[in-house]
């Protein structure tokens, strides 16, 4: 008796590169914006005072909380509402169809690389900031990176709770805006073209 064949759809989902390539795409790009991070961290707040460094701070934690808002909308959006809004040509509504096509990989930029690196970024930052507090003698400095790193673990997680139930909630509002703002420079390279 013969096997049957096995038809294209067993095969899974088609892959426009291997995977190995993306790996290290990835991987690459996660190093560059770890160190632009780190860099503007450390190197650019070594001499500021307490108002810059907690402003900083909380922009690397505002910064790992867009971004996994952005990756949560991706992965929980249907193509269906941008197709029509393309159709009527809706700024931003091709770059959104451009997002979902790649969601997996747009996902794993938002969600793990930028987030994740925010995440320890924001953690140096917290040291540095610490450091200044034990320093100026508001506190030893075991008090001080027990306040820091609980206060800045509980705005990063909470952060992220709330900006998952509103990126389940507020969908394709997220992603209509992000599409628009990447249309800016579609624009723009389309004009230098």
């Amino acid at each position: 008796m013969k096997k049957p064949k096995k038809s294209s759809s067993d095969d899974g989902p088609r892959r426009s590169e291997p995977v190995y390539r993306w790996i290290i795409k990835i991987t690459v790009f996660a190093i560059l914006v770890s160190t632009v991070f780190t860099f503007v961290s450390s190197n650019a707040l070594g001499n500021a005072g307490y108002a810059l460094a907690i402003g900083a701070l909380v922009l690397f934690i505002a910064i790992g909380v867009a971004f996994d808002i952005v990756g949560v909308a991706v992965t929980a959006a249907r193509e269906a509402p941008f197709h029509a809004m393309a159709s009527h040509h809706e700024r931003g509504a091709r770059e959104v169809l451009a997002l979902l096509r790649n969601a997996n990989k747009v996902s794993s930029v938002c969600n793990d690389v930028v987030g994740d690196i925010a995440g320890i970024v924001s953690g140096t930052t917290a040291a540095l900031v610490a450091g200044r507090i034990a320093a100026g003698g508001g506190a030893s400095e075991l008090a001080a990176q027990l306040i820091v790193s609980g206060v800045v673990t509980g705005l990063t997680i909470g952060g992220k709770a709330i900006g998952k139930t509103f990126a389940m909630s507020y969908t394709t509002e997220i992603l209509l805006r992000v599409g628009r703002f990447i249309s800016i420079f579609n624009k723009r390279s389309a004009k230098k073209r």
